[in-house]
């Protein structure tokens, strides 16, 4: 069977991280999980804590000392899990946001699919975001349209952040170049793995905005996003192992 990790990030979710690792944990197929926790006030780390006593092979945590952006904590997560030999790894929200059914679907998309990367879509089958408002909708449905414009590439959601990478896309970027750090880091992702050759799938799937906890979203996260597209079209890739 193959070794499946899910990364998820936390800031201050103590009111949803128990049950988004119960119920990663009851899926068919032994998924890992692995929380990059970024100094939360609020317990959440205690609470991840007590849970690694009832699932001491399977959940694990980085605890780091404060806010240190979202990029930086995937990055963590990825050199970790390629250390612990994983095959699969996933990024996902903390706060039910991303169904953590749509795992079975992303890894079966790679697994079976052919896909070497899968991407769980918000937009490839029209608009799929519940309780959003309308602003914020537009403002991510258009960034997704203005990159996907700007790098010529055919993905509808390019800042999604729900995500299956097979490890041996990880291990032909190299981590140590990717720049950004907020949500222009699931756009340089992605746009890496295109640009090295990597095939990626667009999984259908609907958005649920979070019922608990505050959302770590603001108007700064996507400006980075706006002026860092506009570098990658300049950058040359290579895969690491050919650098």
């Amino acid at each position: 069977m193959s070794r499946k990790v899910v990364i998820i990030p936390t800031y201050n979710e103590k009111e949803n991280i128990e049950a988004i690792v119960r119920k990663v944990f009851s899926l068919e197929g032994q998924y890992h999980i692995l929380i990059i926790e970024d100094g939360s006030p609020d317990g959440t780390a205690a609470i991840v804590r007590t849970l690694q006593e009832e699932f001491p092979e399977r959940l694990h945590m980085i605890e780091r000392s404060g806010k240190l952006g979202l990029g930086t904590a995937y990055l963590t997560g990825f050199k970790w899990a390629l250390s612990q030999g994983f095959d699969y790894v996933f990024e996902m929200d903390a706060d039910f946001s991303h169904n953590p059914d749509d795992l079975l679907r992303l890894h079966k998309a790679c697994e079976e699919g052919g896909a070497d990367v899968a991407i769980g879509s918000r937009y490839s089958k029209g608009i799929s975001v519940v309780n959003w408002p309308i602003g914020r909708i537009l403002m991510s449905y258009f960034a997704s349209v203005y990159v996907r414009k700007m790098l010529r590439v055919n993905i509808y959601d390019t800042t999604a952040g729900f995500m299956c990478y097979k490890a041996e896309v990880l291990k032909a970027i190299d981590l140590e170049k990717v720049r950004m750090k907020g949500y222009g880091f699931q756009i340089e992702m992605k746009y890496t793995a295109y640009k090295l050759g990597f095939k990626i799938t667009e999984v259908p799937v609907i958005f649920i905005n979070r019922e608990l906890g505050t959302s770590k979203m603001s108007s700064g996260i996507f400006g980075e996003a706006f002026w860092g597209v506009m570098g990658l079209r300049m950058r040359k890739f290579r895969r690491k192992d050919n650098a």
